[in-house]
């Protein structure tokens, strides 16, 4: 099991990089889109955790920042209809926490705002992650509600990144979305601010 990954970044692909270490292998790495963001320049050096993925007809390495995204992946790929890719790409949107966040408030809809996540996969991973990360769902729970507000500007900001956009392009988008509607969630503002970004660009 390749659990940890340290070298030279040789190239950098939308679908993989190649990191190559001190004894002259080079690896294929997939990674998030997160996490490719913040890639140094060619030559530089990239410390990675890695998942390998092996399957009848293939190998797949995916590298990850942190620990903790890589127990999480772990767990994604565990559940029914979740392969790799639309794991990376849940972790591109969301970090760990959020994604427990996510799960505590049952908050399906958040998860749709992913690629590939429809209502009826949200409902699986809010009910498999309740019970895979140990998280107790609270639906609507009143006690919530202000600590989740008071983080929904860095989340989305967060899942906006992840998705490819600059945060100075979009800052002041989320910023007058939260401060026009304090009531709103997560997951509705990402969507209002992806429209009102797609929107500037026509």
């Amino acid at each position: 099991m390749i659990a940890y990954l340290e070298g030279r970044l040789e190239h950098v692909s939308e679908a993989a990089i190649i990191v190559v270490t001190d004894g002259g292998t080079g690896y294929e790495v997939e990674v998030t889109s997160r996490l490719r963001q913040g890639l140094p320049e060619r030559g530089g050096r990239v410390r990675l955790y890695t998942s390998l993925l092996v399957r009848e007809d293939m190998l797949r390495l995916c590298g990850f920042e942190t620990w903790e995204e890589r127990e999480t992946f772990d767990i994604l790929t565990a559940l029914p209809k979740v392969g790799p890719k639309l794991a990376l790409g849940i972790l591109s949107v969301y970090r760990p926490a959020q994604i427990r966040e996510l799960v505590a408030n049952g908050d399906q809809t958040g998860f749709t705002v992913v690629s590939g996540v429809g209502k009826r996969l949200a409902e699986v991973l809010v009910r498999e992650l309740s019970y895979k990360l140990k998280v107790d769902v609270q639906v609507n729970a009143a006690d919530g509600t202000g600590a989740a507000q008071s983080s929904v500007t860095s989340q989305v900001l967060d899942g906006l990144k992840g998705l490819g956009y600059a945060e100075n392009e979009c800052a002041a988008t989320v910023q007058e979305l939260v401060r026009n509607q304090p009531d709103i969630d997560v997951a509705t503002c990402l969507r209002q601010a992806l429209q009102a970004i797609g929107r500037r660009a026509l």
